[in-house]
């Protein structure tokens, strides 16, 4: 969406004269002079304020036709999480018992304003909001760790037991008397050049990773849960953190495979798909009729096509390497424009 908000015009260029990193991924300025956009730290020569247009997501400068500045890479480095954002999560980890005030904010050096944009946009959610679901994820371990609901409730500031287990209810969809699901299932985001995603892991291995602005996505998590018999709450385990890593070398030309344990529940017909996706190589695509060649299936192509549908992990499971006969690209959970992005990305190298 095109920024018309002169307020917000004016706090946007200013942000780009200081090269404010804290204003990455909050908007894209587009030249018209030069036909490039940027983030705010892009260390070329500052453009007049009248030749620039803000934008708020890069895909919305794409389409109207400007393409991304050599100099700041705006496609790659524009989800880096803030600094002040960073500082903030780091708070609220650090007092998981707490509700942290827009006061406590400004006592270190963060603008509430900036933070609650940012949440809003990266996350969807506000950020107070976060901070509801991060005392009651931490609620939850201890409840399953064995302390009693009024213990936990009094340790986080609930002045009532209704209270806690009213808000516990609506965060994770049952009382806190009934945390017995035999799997946790931790969930985390993560940036991209292409967009932030969200990955979920269980002891096993990723059982989830997907674009953050997926549709159905909350369906999806609502289906893992089921079939897991588990709770997704906010964490991370080493195969999170492995994850992230080789996702990062990924795009940075530095790796071709993953080597991270999945946990893919599913039928063994989906599990044969999946299996073979994972094995088309890098920089390649092949048919849905292919794949059902390589697991002795060649008459059940939309069989392949529908377990390849359900495919909880992007990247890592490389769906987006299947195209149609035709050549079209088909379907892509992500988006049409992601899988474009993915193929020639690959192929380039």
């Amino acid at each position: 969406m095109k920024i018309d908000n002169l307020a917000e015009i004016e706090e946007y260029y200013q942000a780009l004269l200081n090269r404010d990193p804290n204003y990455i991924g909050i908007f894209y300025v587009a030249v018209k002079t030069t036909s490039v956009f940027c983030i705010s730290t892009c260390r070329a020569r500052k453009p007049k304020k009248e030749n620039v247009v803000f934008y708020k997501t890069y895909s919305e400068a794409l389409t109207q036709g400007f393409r991304p500045c050599k100099i700041c890479c705006p496609t790659e480095n524009s989800h880096q999480i803030p600094k002040q954002i960073k500082a903030a999560i780091k708070i609220v980890k650090e007092n998981a018992k707490k509700r942290i005030s827009d006061a406590q904010l400004r006592d270190n050096q963060i603008s509430p304003d900036l933070v609650r944009r940012w949440f809003k946009k990266n996350y969807g959610i506000t950020f107070h909001t976060f901070q509801r679901m991060y005392r009651i994820n931490n609620a939850y371990k201890e409840l399953r760790d064995g302390k009693t609901a009024t213990e936990v409730a009094f340790e986080m500031g609930y002045e009532s037991l209704s209270g806690f287990g009213y808000t516990y209810k609506k965060i994770l969809g049952n009382s806190p008397s009934n945390v017995n699901y035999k799997e946790t299932i931790l969930i985390n985001r993560l940036a991209t050049p292409i967009g932030p995603m969200f990955v979920c892991a269980t002891k096993k291995g990723i059982c989830l990773l997907e674009f953050t602005n997926r549709k159905k996505l909350e369906a999806e998590f609502a289906a893992l849960q089921k079939v897991l018999n588990a709770k997704i709450i906010v964490g991370e385990n080493k195969h999170i953190i492995q994850l992230r890593k080789e996702i990062e070398e990924y795009f940075q030309k530095k790796r071709v495979t993953f080597e991270v344990p999945l946990h893919t529940p599913g039928t063994s017909f989906q599990n044969e798909v999946w299996n073979a996706v994972k094995n088309i190589s890098f920089g390649t695509t092949v048919t849905y009729q292919s794949v059902a060649q390589k697991i002795n299936s060649p008459k059940a192509v939309r069989a392949v096509a529908n377990a390849n549908g359900h495919n909880r992990i992007a990247i890592v499971i490389p769906c987006h390497r299947i195209i149609r006969k035709s050549g079209n690209l088909g379907g892509y959970g992500g988006g049409l424009k992601r899988k474009q992005w993915l193929i020639a990305f690959e192929k380039a190298q």
